[in-house]
């Protein structure tokens, strides 16, 4: 019997293909441990390109001394506010024994009356305050047991994964030294895996992701940090304790859009609960300002690192954050843009014409 060779050529393909394929899969499989650490690496290479380049300026054109300082700053990123949140908890340590002795000798009072009229829970919440309230001390204590034992559970089980968080981020660090000392290569690598993928479209869907990248990490990271560090200086002006921590709390806050209002409305109702009137108005001015500040700055600094849709690059980081978690904030953006313009150039591209049809002599 004789095979056509449309056959072969079929055959020999599928086979080549499920070969290639299986490559990958098993690379994937190797690479899996290190993905999370290559991909916050080079997010951080691509957003602090440009200012490698700067400090290997001031550096008399050293590359090895610009990747030195910048590794270093990548480390300080990690042990300053880790040595600033363990500093602020011992230095608190009496106020959180304090805090401890407490809530053994707490005694609920009846709920109040507006507790009842709240629509929908009113009533339910109302009885089962009012019986927590009824059950006396050691009651409420033995209620309360099992949450306590959850809450400590959760906190063994984080600091068992801090470890691992710790180990990450070294190797995080590690690998964006390399990607600093090689970042030509590897950019002129990736951009003609793109030509080859897709021509100069491809090489373009490369550029943009980079620039992606770096509007993200402009607009939305250094918008994060500068709202943080003013709420946090209102924070520890105003006497609010734990500044620290709650100024880390609204970065992460910031990052996922939602600002650092929750953070600064509780400070502000601590100051009044505890009868530092003066300073919670203030505070409240304070967050006002501080919770709008974003809309001026994030639209210029997004516009410097690429010119894209302001909702496209919003958009990218909420639905990447909730994606992929808190890496999904430079991912999002990146897809989003390459689809655009990819999308953008397919349908603005002219068709070509038709060839006319010969003339018959």
């Amino acid at each position: 019997m004789n095979v056509s060779p449309r056959t072969q050529d079929i055959t020999r393909t599928i086979l080549a293909v499920l070969f290639i394929g299986g490559l990958i899969a098993g690379s994937l499989w190797i690479l899996l441990p290190f993905l999370p650490a290559v991909i916050w690496a080079t997010m951080i290479v691509v957003a602090t390109w440009p200012i490698l380049l700067r400090v290997q300026e001031w550096l008399w054109g050293r590359r090895w001394l610009a990747v030195t300082t910048l590794t270093s700053a990548l480390l300080l990123l990690f042990v300053v506010p880790l040595s600033l949140a363990v500093g602020t908890i011992v230095a608190n340590t009496d106020v959180i024994e304090g805090w401890a002795g407490a809530l053994s000798t707490v005694k609920l009072s009846q709920p109040p009356g507006w507790v009842e009229t709240l629509p929908l829970v009113g009533k339910r919440a109302a009885q089962a305050w009012g019986e927590l309230a009824a059950s006396g001390q050691e009651e409420l204590a033995k209620k309360l047991a099992p949450y306590v034992a959850g809450v400590v559970r959760w906190l063994v089980e984080q600091l068992g994964s801090f470890g691992m968080m710790a180990m990450q981020f070294l190797l995080t660090v590690a690998i964006a030294a390399i990607l600093f000392a090689t970042g030509e290569t590897v950019a002129a690598g990736v951009r003609r895996f793109g030509r080859r993928l897709a021509g100069v479209h491809g090489e373009n869907s490369v550029v943009l992701a980079g620039q992606a990248i770096r509007g993200v990490a402009l607009g939305v990271v250094v918008t994060a940090f500068v709202q943080a560090t003013l709420g946090g200086i209102g924070l520890a002006v105003a006497g609010v304790p734990f500044a620290t921590i709650l100024t880390a709390i609204m970065f992460l806050l910031c990052v996922a859009q939602i600002g650092p209002g929750p953070v600064l409305l509780v400070g502000v109702g601590w100051l009044y609960w505890t009868g530092f009137a003066g300073w919670a108005t203030a505070l409240l001015v304070w967050s006002i300002m501080v919770g709008t500040v974003d809309n001026v700055i994030r639209p210029i600094l997004i516009k410097k690192g690429a010119d894209l849709p302001l909702l496209l690059i919003l958009t990218g980081v909420i639905g990447g954050l909730i994606a992929f978690g808190m890496v999904g904030i430079f991912i999002g953006p990146m897809l989003l843009a390459v689809s655009y313009r990819l999308l953008e150039a397919w349908v603005c591209e002219e068709p070509a014409e038709p060839a006319p049809p010969a003339e018959t002599p």
